[in-house]
């Protein structure tokens, strides 16, 4: 991966240059910063909804994660880490994700046991030596 981003950004600064190379990665990395903190903040307050309602936040956790993975892709300086970045901000293509790798979507509660036994006693500590 790194040579395939070393490769894009040599062939990127040959065709418009050196300067307006660096400026493209810096541009991207704070574009890509302030779209991923708006979009965090919007998957935050739907955790905190989730939770007041009583509900796992399952797909806002997972939602929170690729943006995080985004963010990361976003700050690392190269084109195709930007693209997967800008690509992970869809919400479209994190709901295809979703839906892709979350196996359980819902977290099962074991059944209670048939017949519960209680075992009472009464214990005393001997702390006397031997």
């Amino acid at each position: 991966m790194p040579l395939l981003e070393l490769y894009f950004l040599i062939r990127v600064s040959v065709a418009i240059g050196a300067l307006p190379t660096i400026g493209l990665a810096i541009v991207t990395a704070v574009v890509g910063a302030a779209l991923v903190r708006q979009q965090g903040f919007s998957v935050l307050q739907r955790v905190q909804s989730a939770l007041q309602r009583g509900e796992v936040p399952t797909h806002e956790l997972f939602d929170g994660a690729l943006l995080l993975i985004a963010g990361i892709f976003l700050l690392l300086p190269g084109f195709l880490t930007d693209a997967t970045g800008f690509a992970l901000l869809l919400p479209p293509l994190r709901r295809w994700l979703r839906q892709r790798l979350l196996v359980n979507q819902r977290i099962r509660h074991p059944a209670p046991a048939a017949s519960t036994s209680i075992i009472e006693g009464e214990f005393r500590r001997d702390d006397s030596p031997k």
